[in-house]
This record gives C-alpha cells, sequence and structure tokens, in this order.
C-alpha cells in the first residue's frame, strides 16, 4: 500500500457493488465487529449501496463502548484520590459513568491526564515518584501488546507507583456468544484487521466450523469492506464456511508472535463484563499472579462498585446489533455527541456516534427485522 487513495477509488468502488449485485441470489446478514470498519460503512454510505437483501449488523467492536459502567467509575473514584494521577488516552474522557464523566472530573480539580501511549504513563510514575499513577487500560487484543509491555517496563524500573485498571476484552468469546443467542442474524463475519494483526486468524477457524459461518478478515477502507462483503457473500453463496483474509497486506494467520508472547507472560484469559452485553466467560484479560501488584483496582479498593445503567440507554441492543441506534427514543434528542447517555453516542468508533456524524435520523433509516428461530 503506497496511497490511501488506492484504496477509496470510486470506479473500483462501483465494480464490487456490481459484483456483489451478480453474486447475491438471496438476502444475506453481515456482521462487521469492528467500531472502525462500521464508521466507514456509515460515513460512506456502503451499507446503503449495498445490493437489496443484504444487510450489515454492527457489532460490539467499539473498545470505548464495551468498557463496564463499574470501570469507569473505579476510574472516576481513583482519579479523585489525592496525590494521584489517572492516565488515560482521550477517547475515554467524555464517557458517562454513573453520574459524571472524567472530563468533568478534572474540570472539578482530579488530575486527569490524557496521554498517547501507555508509556506515557510509565514515564509520569518515573517523574512523580511522591504520586501515584494510574494508566486506564481498555480495548480488545489490540492494545493489550503495548499496554503488557508498560508493565513489564514498570517492573524494569522498580517503579513502585505505577498501576493499571484492566479492561481488556478478547473478540472470539463475543463472537461465539452472539452465535449462541437463539435470536442471532448473523450469518457471517468481517473481523476487525487490526485485532488480528497482533492475533491473527487462527482463533476464529474453530468458530467457523462450529458454527458454520464464513469469517473474513478485512481491513478498514472502503474498498477493504467492499472487498469483504463480496468474499463473506461469496462463501455464503456456495455454502463454504472458512476463514479468508481479504487484509493480506497487514495480517498473516500467526498474527505477532511477539506481541503474543508479551500479552500471554503479563495477563490471564479471565471471565470480563461488557457494557450493555453482561459479562461473558473466559471474555477477557487480567493481570497474572506475578504482576497483580500492579492492579489498581486492588490497590485502590475501588471493587465493590457495580452502578446501574441508564434505563433510557439501549446501548446493549445496538452492541449485539438487535437494534439500530435509530430505535433509541432518545437518539438525536436526549442523546447526542455533546450529551450522550451512553458510551456509543460519544466514542469515535461507536453505531450511535457514526450514525449522527452522518445525519441520519430516526425516520430516514428502518429498524432491523429479526430472523425468526
Amino acid at each position: 500500500m503506497k496511497y490511501l487513495t488506492e484504496y477509496r477509488d470510486p470506479v473500483l468502488a462501483r465494480r464490487l457493488l456490481a459484483e456483489l449485485t451478480a453474486t447475491a441470489t438471496r438476502s444475506w446478514r453481515i456482521m462487521e465487529v469492528c467500531g472502525g470498519q462500521t464508521h466507514t460503512l456509515v460515513r460512506q454510505g456502503i451499507d446503503e449501496l449495498l445490493p437489496a437483501g443484504i444487510r450489515m449488523i454492527h457489532g460490539p467492536g467499539c473498545p470505548v463502548c464495551v468498557t463496564p459502567l463499574e470501570t469507569l467509575d473505579r476510574a472516576m473514584a481513583i482519579a479523585a484520590r489525592p496525590r494521584t494521577v489517572l492516565a488515560s488516552f482521550g477517547d475515554m474522557l467524555r464517557v458517562p459513568g454513573s453520574t459524571t464523566d472524567l472530563l468533568s472530573l478534572r474540570a472539578r480539580g482530579a488530575d486527569v491526564r490524557v496521554v498517547y501511549t501507555p508509556m506515557d504513563a510509565v514515564r509520569l510514575a518515573a517523574e512523580l515518584p511522591d504520586r501515584d499513577v494510574v494508566f486506564l487500560a481498555v480495548g480488545f487484543e489490540t492494545t493489550a501488546p503495548a499496554n503488557a509491555m508498560a508493565v513489564l517496563h514498570a517492573e524494569r524500573l522498580g517503579l513502585t507507583n505505577f498501576f493499571v485498571l484492566v479492561s481488556h476484552v478478547l473478540v472470539p468469546p463475543a463472537m461465539t456468544a452472539l452465535l449462541d443467542d437463539p435470536d442471532c442474524e448473523v450469518q457471517a463475519f468481517l473481523a476487525a484487521g487490526h485485532v488480528c494483526t497482533v492475533m491473527g486468524w487462527r482463533q476464529y477457524e474453530p468458530i467457523a466450523a462450529r458454527y458454520r459461518v464464513p469469517i473474513v478478515v478485512t481491513g478498514f477502507e472502503p474498498l477493504d469492506l467492499l472487498e469483504g462483503v463480496l468474499m463473506a457473500v461469496r462463501q455464503l453463496e456456495s455454502g463454504r464456511h472458512s476463514v479468508e483474509n481479504q487484509y493480506a497486506r497487514a495480517v498473516r494467520r500467526s498474527g505477532n508472535t511477539e506481541a503474543q508472547d508479551a500479552i500471554s507472560r503479563v495477563f490471564r484469559v479471565a471471565d470480563r463484563a461488557w457494557r450493555g452485553i453482561g459479562t461473558l466467560p473466559a471474555s477477557g484479560l487480567e493481570l497474572a499472579e506475578p504482576y497483580a501488584r500492579f492492579d489498581a483496582a486492588g490497590r485502590f479498593d475501588v471493587t465493590g462498585l457495580h452502578p446501574a445503567e441508564d434505563p433510557e440507554c439501549i446501548a446493549g441492543a445496538v452492541l449485539t446489533g438487535a437494534a439500530l441506534p435509530t430505535d433509541c427514543t432518545a437518539y438525536g434528542t436526549r442523546c447526542t455527541p455533546r450529551t450522550p447517555l451512553g458510551a456509543p453516542m460519544v466514542s469515535t468508533e461507536g453505531t450511535c456516534a457514526a450514525f449522527h456524524s452522518a445525519g441520519r435520523t430516526r425516520s430516514e433509516t428502518p429498524s432491523p427485522t429479526r430472523r425468526t428461530p
């Protein structure tokens, strides 16, 4: 790849759409798992250009959106402590907790700092030995290697004032949870290319075989997504169910083994709560025993928080593809990017934010129809 414009060529896009129209003989439901893919589909209007009968279902692939409410409240409880620095990526600051958000807390005097890498938080801890520095470590497998390396670096430096509040989630267990739902409509998946650059796609092969669903590892540009949809439809039309790699310029089957080694050294698989969805078994990561001393939740005793979601927010239904943002009665009125009720409206990868930024209104977008079991 030399230029992004090569993957946004309108002539090639029209050819792929024509081939899709010629290939599809019946209705198909395909879920893209990644929030970045959702934004491209919606921003470019690709989901509305697809042939009649092919519908994209937007999945739980926004890392900010699936970070559970209790994690946000724990982060704010830690940030409110004296002589404590809460370091986070900027996209977490406006995500609503049960009563407020990190940005509002910072405005009231809490030391909440935006960092660009977890190593920035390690440097803060080294520079401020009289302060506790906590990094809010969220995301899918994509961000886990860097967060693992930050813990390893803090260990090498002998830091006793660096901690991580871990809320990592894993993609394959979410996919199987969706497929186990008797109301599931999904017939094929577009897998997130950036997750697969780290983990490869071997972990998806048992899912494709067990549930008989095609899975296509896909990039994030318009032509990536159109080709990924075409590859999925070809499999569906021919009755195949294997894992294919559209994102060949970045992903290999084995993934990045050094990154995987860092993850397995620092973390272990654990049950994890997903915002709006609930707890999924073995769907997340927590610090392994040798690194438990870096666990902020235990260090600051904030494990007992169990806040309730806003009853008006349908984030869980949106994240699982059971509803569109435009199905929400608060969408675009009481819930906007400036006044979000839930994370999908404020996150740069959230489905609600994608629909809102594209100017989609409740009257323009039909509600999805569930397939009867």
